[in-house]
């Protein structure tokens, strides 16, 4: 009877994980995390008579038999009843693959986490002292007179793909509009072919911030003016990868100084990496200082994050398992046969869809650290790393392919699971229906403010929060080795315990610490903003 009881209980642990993954439960979410739990009533019925003597010895000889007897099935029959429950939830669950499942399973067994190693898990890295400094060259400030007084040269821009894609692309566009002394016009955002999404600039950003921001570097407009509405621009549609300041200048400055306005797409990746100290500054400032959500995003993307935070630290994690990122990257989920199928014959359909490195069989690029990490990887990561049981996780993405099932890992290992939906208190995300930028920047806001991060498999996203938590203190933001450590993952006969130290130890250096920009060539400033854009003070300025 105790055995069955104790079972009973587990199983229920277990069915009060939060499922609000495809569709929303905001009522029950938000309850979890708001209200404290409450405690656990002792039996009462069991101590029936416990300010009475004893006066039956022969009574109360088998009272303490009972009692010592129930404390030896406590202490020794615990796992056995672990594993019934285990396997009891698990024929109620979508499973995740016979040899995952045991492994997690297993997993479950082991002994609780330390508290030291739970509170090590919300520790911050240490930033050396740096701090944002963005103090520009004499040269600079002397050139800007020039610049904004400028009525001759006006730049246009349409930048494409998701939202963090088109901020990349718009930090560049000023870029660009500085070093041809130009004034640029509000870019365009071309309506995303995927999504369907048609706002524009100041639906996502603060337009007004942005101006304000920018008026000493370039000079901002709302549109061409009336002198040059009629004029046609020089389109240019194939700018090369990675060109230099001196590139752009003698592509297009004589162009733009005789038609006046110069028309550029595309402009994805098109600006190098490696600039003037001066045009990177200029870059830091546009992507952290300048580029700030519109007030409505803002509002319910800080709201969503209190949220989160009212018990306490939580951690975000950006998972990349939709189908469209295993079909692009040439991987596969890991779920099962139908899903492997599902993903060949989109890419059989769509070769063109694949990134890069297209001779590479999906073990290659698996062994190669190419592929997202799935949501049974994840989770062996996360409890390497220390993260409690009792950690809230904010989950940043979108629909998952294979749904729940995908998930299970993570939901049956971290039960206080959510994401914006689930946060949402009801008809807080109509205003944003249907808007994929939108759903985004709440994203990015609530993955920001965030004490730990995570993203799967980097991408925009990942990119652009790694660069903003440097610079606001470098923020723990964990960066998955997975290269290294995925030989450890397929080897079932390494202990729990080793394999936690060999994945700790290869994460040591990978935790968000700072981080030179210029000790790999060709990273980008807003990802590794040291030393151009953060620098030690010895005294205050």
């Amino acid at each position: 009877m105790g055995k069955s009881n104790k079972c009973k209980a587990k199983k229920q642990s277990y069915i009060s994980v939060p499922s609000q993954i495809i569709t929303s439960l905001s009522s029950s979410s938000l309850q979890s995390l708001l209200l404290s739990p409450k405690k656990a009533h002792l039996n009462s019925s069991f101590f029936v008579g416990h300010n009475y003597s004893c006066r039956r010895p022969r009574v109360c000889l088998s009272a303490l038999f009972l009692f010592v007897l129930v404390g030896l099935l406590r202490l020794g029959w615990n796992v056995n009843a672990l594993v019934l429950c285990s396997q009891s939830f698990g024929s109620n669950t979508g499973k995740v693959g016979e040899r995952d499942h045991q492994v997690l399973v297993t997993s479950q067994l082991q002994s609780p986490r330390p508290l030291h190693l739970e509170s090590e898990f919300w520790k911050q890295p240490d930033g050396m002292g740096y701090r944002p400094c963005l103090e520009f060259s004499a040269k600079y400030r002397k050139a800007s007179e020039a610049i904004l007084n400028g009525r001759r040269k006006y730049l246009l821009v349409v930048v494409s793909g998701g939202m963090n894609q088109q901020r990349n692309q718009i930090v560049d566009a000023v870029v660009i509009a500085r070093i041809l002394g130009a004034a640029l016009v509000v870019p365009v955002l071309q309506v995303n072919i995927i999504w369907g999404d048609e706002s524009e600039f100041s639906d996502i950003f603060d337009l007004g911030h942005f101006k304000k921001v920018l008026a000493d570097d370039v000079r901002i407009l709302s549109s061409l003016p009336s002198t040059h509405v009629m004029t046609r621009p020089v389109e240019e549609k194939r700018t090369p990868l990675h060109v230099s300041p001196q590139w752009i200048r003698s592509r297009y400055l004589k162009r733009i100084n005789k038609e006046g306005v110069l028309l550029l797409r595309g402009l994805d990746s098109r600006l190098s990496k490696d600039l003037p100290p001066d045009l990177q500054k200029l870059r830091c400032k546009v992507a952290f200082q300048a580029l700030r959500f519109a007030p409505p995003i803002l509002e319910l993307g800080n709201k969503l994050a209190r949220r989160m935070q009212s018990k306490g630290p939580y951690f975000a994690l950006h998972l990349r398992i939709e189908k469209d990122v295993w079909v692009r990257t040439g991987c596969l989920p890991g779920l099962s046969k139908e899903y492997d199928e599902i993903v060949h014959n989109e890419r059989r359909r769509h070769p063109e869809f694949l990134t890069a490195k297209s001779n590479l069989s999906y073990h290659e690029r698996k062994l190669a650290g190419l592929c997202p990490l799935n949501a049974f990887e994840v989770t062996r990561l996360l409890k390497a790393l220390g993260a409690p049981r009792s950690a809230r996780i904010y989950w940043a993405g979108g629909q998952p392919l294979g749904g729940k099932e995908a998930l299970s890992p993570l939901t049956r290992e971290f039960p206080h699971f959510y994401n914006k939906e689930g946060l949402a208190l009801p008809g807080e995300l109509e205003p944003f229906a249907n808007k994929a930028s939108f759903m985004a920047a709440i994203d990015y806001i609530v993955s920001e403010k965030s004490d730990v991060f995570m993203a799967s498999h980097g991408g925009n996203m990942g990119h652009a929060i790694q660069g903003q938590r440097a610079y606001a203190g470098h923020k723990k933001y964990i960066t998955p080795n997975r290269r290294h450590m995925l030989p450890y993952f397929v080897n079932s006969s390494l202990p729990e315990a080793e394999f936690n130290r060999i994945i700790k130890e290869l994460h040591q250096e990978s935790l968000g610490q700072p981080e030179l920009r210029s000790s790999k060539a060709g990273r980008d400033v807003t990802k590794y903003p040291v030393p151009e854009c953060m620098c030690k003070r010895n005294k205050t300025t």
